[in-house]
């Protein structure tokens, strides 16, 4: 059996840290959403695919749209990557529009990218309510001497309270 010399050692234990750490700053991916298996959604035609030819290559789509009713679709789909203790950060994403004429024929297919993105901030105005503002006090202690002490004695199954 070889004998490991320190400088041998040395050199296994640098070779293990480094793989190690080769394999700490591999990012951990993940892809969700549409993903197009036989068919991209940008190879749909105008005016020649219908709601059937679209959903036989490309499947049901991600969503519709909420006010045009079932005239636009959309196939959504995101790529993330998360680094060891960060948050997920989107690296690509990519929505496909395919808007529908009254005849149920393709009028438009658009493709937006992560670029098209917009960063939307919310907004902390709160809508005031009627009524006064009641201290902690006032809420703790407010239906103390209000109302009847619950009765003790023992009614009947069944009977109602007089109340």
């Amino acid at each position: 059996m070889p004998r490991l010399t320190p400088l041998s050692t040395a050199r296994l234990l640098a070779i293990v840290s480094m793989a190690a750490l080769a394999t700490a700053c591999a990012p951990t991916v993940g892809v969700n959403g549409f993903q197009h298996v036989d068919a991209k959604p940008t190879d749909i035609v105008a005016g020649t695919d219908t709601k059937e030819t679209v959903i036989a290559r490309l499947g049901s789509p991600s969503t519709t749209s909420t006010f045009e009713g079932d005239s636009i679709w959309y196939y959504i789909s995101q790529t993330t990557e998360k680094y060891t203790y960060n948050l997920p950060q989107v690296t690509q994403r990519s929505v496909t529009e395919i808007t529908f004429n009254d005849a149920e024929r393709v009028a438009s297919v658009r493709t937006l990218g992560l670029e098209d993105g917009q960063d939307l901030d919310m907004q902390r105005r709160e809508t005031p309510t009627r009524g006064r503002e009641l201290t902690i006090m006032e809420q703790l202690l407010g239906n103390v001497g209000r109302g009847q002490l619950p009765r003790t004695e023992d009614e009947g199954p069944g009977q109602r309270r007089p109340d």
